[in-house]
């Protein structure tokens, strides 16, 4: 709107130079009384009139600016259930779910389906938030467990273990939650400067690349002698390989890094092709993970990824908070189509990374000049913001209820659509919920090393 108020006030001092250019003419004909004079009062008229109908839209616009810019203003207001005081709670909450003795992150408070677990994404998670806050010897405690159960396993770690002693509560392995630990070693080694663990994500490297090895194109299965890839694991991989790389500078990395860039190019490109995304956090998360400005070089339109998250996962639906109280919250949904009897679901992990994505897709147009295609980024950021505060609830015991976290979606155990059922959590909170909101609000990308 700003840009068109500037283009139309152009164009009508523009056209006060013509009527101007006229009027004189009219002047000067008027002293020599000559036959042209009606042409030019006609000209004049003319051009009058145009301008009543520029200046007629002017105000127009100047109305919906001042209106957008109450919205704004009255949007602001609504973000004070993001503000700091908040926040710092949610992080209390984070600390309060670690097991003090083996450091492990209870995954999820009240979901009778995963009692005491703690899936090693969240554990990443859990280690980048305490590395994000500078809380190293929490991240330490965590990262101690898995030292020692790196010593004791030959193969990638499973996939979850019990908050209370640690045994296996499940016994698949999963190539990408062990790369999801991967990059947290890096971000913790980048920013404590403490190297001791850095062989550990080497370790998760070299079985990684096993895997990759395993495919002609250089893509990374989901965990041994399995057929299928997914499009978010390739992306982290490619994440992992990178910071590796650069904390190594070892070129075994830096070439299993380049092969997943091809890898990836080629299957980002074919479902762009085909309008299609799976879940937010696959294609879309290209642009938290490779960056818009890697994607463009690549041939790769980043808004059009984006556009197509908006349109098929974006959802608006009424969540029913603890207290009874019941809001309306956009986000994003896992599926892009639900059955006629579901309602869509809005999950805060997948509406927290679309919040970042907006907020670098809005800093690589800053970059670029393009004032108006940044802030527009930035208003949509700011709107995910506030449904992400309404998902915003107290801990679940009487010792956290002073503190804060993120409902993981608006219903429980809703069927994804991808082969899992969400946990029970629409009224009790969920590590990744919770650390992603934070991320969200800081603009802190887990996927890049902080520069010095």
């Amino acid at each position: 709107l700003s840009r068109e108020r500037q283009d139309l006030q152009l164009e009508i001092n523009a056209l006060e130079v013509r009527i101007k250019t006229a009027e004189e003419e009219r002047g000067r004909l008027e002293t020599a009384k000559v036959s042209e004079m009606g042409e030019v009062n006609s000209l004049i008229e003319k051009l009058m009139q145009e301008k009543d109908s520029l200046q007629e839209q002017m105000i127009s616009l100047q109305r919906q600016e001042g209106a957008i810019t109450e919205d704004l203003l009255h949007l602001d207001k609504r973000k004070a259930n993001l503000e700091k005081a908040n926040l710092d709670k949610m992080y209390q909450w984070i600390k309060k779910r670690q097991n003090p003795r083996n450091g492990l992150v209870m995954s999820f408070q009240g979901d009778k389906n995963a009692p005491g677990w703690a899936f090693i994404y969240d554990q990443a998670l859990a280690i980048e938030a305490y590395t994000y806050f500078a809380d190293f010897e929490r991240a330490k405690k965590v990262l101690n467990f898995f030292k020692r159960k790196s010593q004791k396993e030959g193969t990638l770690f499973l996939n979850a273990y019990y908050i209370n002693d640690g045994t296996p509560a499940q016994q698949m392995v999963y190539a990408e939650a062990n790369i999801h630990l991967g990059i947290a070693i890096l971000q913790y080694t980048k920013k404590s400067r403490d190297s001791r663990y850095l062989g550990m994500a080497e370790w998760i490297a070299e079985r990684i690349i096993v895997l990759q090895n395993q495919d002609k194109e250089g893509g990374v299965r989901g965990e041994p002698n399995i057929e299928w890839f997914a499009m978010e694991r390739n992306l982290n991989a490619c994440v992992f390989f990178n910071l590796l790389y650069k904390v190594t500078a070892k070129p075994q990395y830096l070439q299993a890094r380049d092969k997943l860039l091809g890898w990836l190019s080629r299957h980002i490109s074919e479902e762009i092709a085909a309008n299609k995304t799976d879940i937010v956090d696959t294609n879309v998360w290209a642009i938290a993970a490779i960056g818009p400005e890697k994607l463009d070089e690549l041939g790769i339109n980043p808004d059009r990824i984006v556009e197509l998250a908006e349109d098929s996962r974006g959802v608006k639906v009424e969540y029913v908070r603890p207290d009874g109280q019941r809001v309306k919250i956009e986000g994003f949904d896992f599926t892009p189509e639900r059955d006629a009897a579901k309602a869509g679901v809005v999950y805060s992990e997948g509406t927290a990374q679309m919040v970042l994505v907006f907020k670098i897709m809005a800093n690589f147009y800053y970059k670029k000049g393009m004032i108006a295609k940044a802030r527009s980024y930035e208003v949509k950021a700011d709107a995910y913001l506030v449904g992400l505060g309404n998902m915003i609830i107290p801990g679940l015991s009487l010792s956290e209820q002073a503190e804060s976290c993120v409902a993981y979606a608006t219903q429980d155990a809703a069927d994804t659509g991808h082969g899992w059922v969400m946990p029970r959590s629409k009224t009790s909170g969920s590590i990744s919920g919770t650390v992603y909101t934070l991320f969200a609000y800081y603009s802190y990308n887990p996927l890049e090393l902080d520069k010095e």
